[in-house]
């Protein structure tokens, strides 16, 4: 659907460095990154707003890299909303199907049909400056969308918005895109949209794509120490890995591990704290890693615990509040932990 081969484009402060990418007709494609890693010139590239320096961009094997921007069939979204203020909310949405030569009752069937979708049908004669931030972005999405594009490229969309109306209007992209089933590009430095919204996302940083993969398959088997730093993998060790018998075996920090990533040489180790048991007793399981130690720093997150286990190198253990209660662990408590050789990933 969207192919993007070998992009760079440079803004000075802001730039694409070799940017390939293909992304599927129907796809739900999130990209994540730090501030400054690309992610709206990217977005910004593909609509036409920008032309790359170098490379090319592909759209149904259509090469459209100096196709002008209202000739894409590309709709984008700002987080700033840039709603018309001297038109009302139905003229906003009506506004870009003007251009396509239809008749006026068509262009009020459609108006009124995604009005309806977004639950916005009672705010039509309202102008922005009367509506709340969820709704101006609502009526910016149903302008977007009103006109069918074959991509949908959303900047941010709910990064100006409070919690629950941020999680309302993700709900509300997911059942659009469900029913549209329109290709679409959201960028957010969001990971709990990532998880909620993307078929696959794409990890930037400093212009460039340094991992794509499905959100589970990025945030447990990052590819790198920058990926594994911005997913936040706060078990991160280095050794030497050998392979043996179908399986890694790595000494790192005075520990052996044993991973079903076959890598050998120098190797970074990577464990989620979410995928590591922990008990009082001996555990019974058959996770290939086991180790006995002590908890000694224990960081109360809400509704979940987590504890730093000291087993000759600190791991971190993430578990309920609940299961903390019920175990009754604490400060200096000897516990024992364990983890599948298949949650022992190595890059």
């Amino acid at each position: 659907m969207i192919r993007i081969e070998n992009v760079s484009k440079d803004l000075g402060e802001f730039k694409l460095d070799d940017v390939t990418l293909h992304i599927n007709k129907g796809e739900y494609f999130v990209i994540l990154g730090p501030t400054g890693a690309g992610k709206t010139i990217l977005i910004e590239t593909i609509a036409g707003i920008y032309r790359p320096n170098i490379g090319r961009i592909f759209l149904n094997g259509i090469d459209v890299t100096d196709i002008p921007p209202k000739d894409r069939s590309i709709s984008m979204v700002y987080q700033d909303y840039m709603l018309f203020p001297h038109l009302t909310v139905e003229k906003n949405i009506e506004f870009g199907l003007h251009n396509k030569r239809i008749s006026s009752s068509e262009t009020k069937a459609k108006m009124n049909e995604i009005a309806e979708l977004l639950g916005v049908s009672h705010l039509l004669n309202r102008y922005p400056g009367t509506l709340s931030g969820g709704e101006q972005q609502r009526i910016a999405i149903a302008r977007a969308v009103v006109i069918e594009p074959k991509v949908l490229l959303l900047d941010e969309p709910l990064s100006a918005l409070d919690t629950r109306t941020t999680e309302r209007l993700r709900d509300e992209l997911e059942r659009i895109h469900r029913l549209k089933a329109t290709t679409t590009i959201h960028v957010t430095h969001s990971f709990e949209e990532a998880f909620s919204l993307g078929d696959r996302i794409a990890v930037m940083g400093s212009g460039q794509i340094i991992q794509v993969g499905a959100p589970d398959d990025v945030f447990r088997k990052p590819n790198s120490k920058f990926i594994a730093d911005f997913v936040g993998v706060e078990n991160l060790f280095h050794g030497k890995s050998v392979v043996h018998d179908g399986i890694s075996k790595v000494h790192t920090d005075g520990i052996y591990m044993v991973s079903s990533t076959l890598k050998s040489g120098n190797v970074s180790v990577s464990i989620r704290p979410e995928d590591i048991l922990i008990s009082k007793n001996e555990i019974d399981s058959s996770a290939r890693n086991v180790f006995s130690g002590t908890i000694v720093e224990v960081k109360n997150m809400g509704p979940l615990v987590r504890l730093v286990v000291d087993v000759g190198v600190p791991f971190v253990v993430a578990l309920t509040k609940l299961s903390y209660e019920d175990m009754e662990l604490a400060c200096d408590t000897r516990v024992y932990i364990a983890f599948k050789a298949s949650s022992t990933h190595l890059f």
